[in-house]
């Protein structure tokens, strides 16, 4: 029997990136990390994309 694949979306790779950084310079724990990755990825995502 096949064992279930998880598919990871494009912002699922970016939010996990994000968080590492998050904890590789902070204090921050995971759930804190991958919170605050959520929100800045968030305000990112609200920049037109000509800003960006």
């Amino acid at each position: 029997m096949a064992s279930p694949t998880t598919l990871r979306t494009p912002y699922l790779h970016r939010l996990e990136l994000v968080a590492e950084i998050i904890k590789t310079h902070s204090k921050l724990g995971d759930k804190a990390a991958g919170e605050l990755a959520v929100q800045i990825l968030h305000g990112i995502n609200s920049i037109p994309e000509i800003v960006r």
